[in-house]
């Protein structure tokens, strides 16, 4: 697996934090695999990735794909914030129109 040496930058798009993989929507477009431990570089800290997070990483050809690895979180998604972004991304329901009689 040849490693690229220049950081990018993305979203932590999904992170299961009991199955400990996710993935990373990077600036670029594309979607990268992240593996914890091992990819993760704050995880000795105790900090887990999570949905939301701005993060930098170095990129991987992995066996099924783009893989990111060394992540770093840059910048934290507050937990208000996430809370807004699911209500916003709820389906509006529709009002039933009155029936004339």
């Amino acid at each position: 697996m040849a490693k690229n040496d220049v950081k990018q930058e993305g979203t932590v798009k999904f992170f299961d934090t009991l199955r400990k993989f996710g993935f990373i929507s990077g600036d670029d477009g594309k979607d990268y695999f992240v593996h914890g431990p091992s990819g993760i570089n704050e995880w000795r800290e105790g900090k887990i990735i999570k949905e939301g997070d701005r993060v930098s990483f170095k990129t991987v050809m992995g066996d099924r794909g783009p893989k990111a690895e060394e992540v770093e979180i840059i910048e934290e998604v507050k937990e208000e914030v996430k809370e807004e972004v699911k209500e916003e991304v709820k389906p509006k329901k529709k009002k039933k129109a009155k029936s004339k009689k």
